[in-house]
């Protein structure tokens, strides 16, 4: 099967063929050593992430926030949060990685706002049928919340205030829902984005970029009779691709959403330096994430099909298939991503153990060999597994709402240096925010930089090989049948063989550029090799 064809000749702007590395400001290196990371701490780790072989960082929010969702609940949007530093402080960040050639995608939290912010507090202040209140979703109700609708979070997505009006919040009860049928709300962001924009920032990652529309009668979701209502798209991830069905989602993609992006895809346009916008939108499926990407929108949306997809050679191949068609289509530029801040780390998805990491490197190798982009999520390149995180040290509101473990396991501050925790994430000793495990000792950077043979040297290697096809090989590939549990494809001068199976396979002819595992004449189960 040849996908791309004819192939359309895309510009060669930086993020079509980029590795953006995912920073979690707060798990990420503390600078001031109170045990919680911060700009000055990024900053100065920013050299790892050039020798690490990324081309771009995506730094998730640091506005000023109370810290209800870790910073996705934004109390301002022009300033940085006394948590992470200073506003002088990301001017520095963003000056140091330019001068190590690195963009900057800074994150954008436009679905909500925090309740401490001064909108939302002046909404609270002025009462029912306010135009301070027009910027948020109030709703008069007498017979509890106003619609069926349950948040992400767990529970209503409804929460009521002392004269009787309740507030939609699809997130958390502290992270009220925007109006975006109001003006004031996108000519506010649109003020957001220039004051990013002129500070160097190379693009935005845009948090919940599906839900900011909602239809506007704010109707009942219509459920399955048995079944009750569902938050969005993360609640198919263990169901197979050819079993999932439309459901109605009153309060997710909506068509006017796109007339957002059409305004700031115009904001970006005026700046030079191809600055960018990825979309984080929870679609359910391949044709509804490419909407997002038409040539007067973004310029990217994050490919959660391959993320949700499970240890399975035809579901990857399914994937893969779908997402070049669907991106073709409406000639965008495709990503891949297998972890971020939001879902257990792939190496514990993919079984845990030494058969997790395997399976790991193997669909990491796949994944930079695509066509496109690649994002990657700080501390995968150290092979890092989800942790149990006891009750007493779990912050996810997921959490709090539910009793669900939630996001916490994901978020532990990566391991630096060192026989104990902190593990070099900080000056000074002692656990941070989250614990560490104490056997992530063998784990940390330091430990695996002067061994050829661990997870950080496997993804150095294979980042720089992939810089020797990657924009250069264009954006077609061929998939080749070389059996039921093989995904297989040949992109111009590289085919690439992932073994999903149990046992060994046949290769096809060729020099191996990259493996995730040993190779011989055949290759073994639970790993992936590019050869020449």
């Amino acid at each position: 099967m040849v996908l791309n064809d004819p192939i359309h000749v895309h510009g060669q702007e930086w993020w079509r063929h980029a590795v953006t590395y995912q920073i979690y400001p707060r798990s990420f290196a503390d600078g001031n050593g109170d045990g919680v990371g911060d700009v000055p701490g990024i900053t100065s780790r920013l050299p790892y992430l050039r020798d690490l072989g990324v081309d771009a960082v995506w730094i998730s929010p640091s506005y000023t926030s109370p810290q209800k969702d870790h910073g996705y609940d934004v109390a301002d949007y022009f300033d940085i949060d006394p948590l992470f530093g200073t506003l002088g402080d990301a001017d520095e960040l963003l000056e140091r990685a330019h001068e190590l050639g690195l963009k900057v995608i800074v994150d954008l939290v436009p679905n909500h706002t925090s309740s401490d912010h001064a909108w939302f507090q002046a909404a609270l202040a002025a009462g029912p049928g306010s135009p301070e209140r027009a910027r948020y979703l109030f709703r008069d109700s007498e017979d509890g919340p106003p619609n069926n609708w349950m948040s992400v979070f767990g529970g209503p997505a409804w929460t009521q205030v002392e004269d009787g009006q309740w507030y939609l919040h699809l997130f958390d009860s502290s992270q009220p829902d925007l109006d975006w049928r109001n003006p004031e709300v996108g000519d506010m962001f649109v003020d957001v984005l220039r004051f990013w924009l002129d500070r160097g920032a190379d693009g935005f990652r845009v948090d919940v970029a599906h839900g900011l529309l909602k239809e506007e009668s704010l109707r009942d979701q219509v459920v399955e009779h048995g079944k009750t209502a569902s938050s969005d798209a993360r609640d198919l991830a263990d169901v197979p691709l050819v079993e999932r069905t439309e459901r109605d989602e009153p309060m997710w993609d909506q068509p006017e959403v796109h007339d957002v992006y059409r305004r700031w895809h115009e904001v970006l346009s005026k700046y030079d330096g191809d600055r960018m916008l990825v979309a984080e939108a929870w679609t359910q499926s391949p044709e509804s994430m490419a909407r997002y990407i038409r040539e007067d929108e973004m310029s990217q949306a994050f490919n959660f099909a391959w993320l949700l997809a499970p240890w399975s050679a035809s579901e990857f191949t399914e994937v893969i298939t779908g997402t070049l068609a669907a991106t073709e289509a409406v000639h965008g530029s495709p990503t891949w991503v297998l972890s971020n801040h939001d879902v257990d780390r792939h190496v514990s998805r993919y079984g845990g153990g030494a058969t997790g990491l395997a399976r790991a490197k193997a669909a990491t190798l796949v994944m930079l060999a695509l066509p496109g982009s690649a994002y990657l999520y700080q501390g995968e390149e150290l092979g890092l597994e989800q942790v149990d995180v006891a009750p007493e040290f779990r912050q996810d509101p997921f959490w709090l709402r539910t009793g669900e473990p939630g996001r916490d396991g994901c978020r532990v501050p990566i391991p630096w240096s060192g026989d104990e925790p902190p593990f070099g994430f900080g000056p000074t000793a002692g656990q941070p925010w989250i614990p560490q495990p104490t056997e992530w000792a063998a784990l940390t950077v330091a430990a695996q930089e002067g061994d050829p043979g661990s997870t950080l040297s496997f993804y150095r290697a294979a980042l720089a090989a992939r810089r020797t096809f990657a924009t250069t090989s264009g954006d077609e590939i061929e998939m080749l049948d070389l059996g039921a549990d093989v995904v297989a494809f040949r992109r111009d001068a590289v085919t690439v063989v992932l073994n999903c199976g149990a046992e060994p396979v046949d290769l096809p002819a060729g020099e191996v550029l990259m493996a995730s595992g040993a190779v011989g004449a055949t290759l073994p189960a639970d790993t992936a090799v590019w050869l020449q």
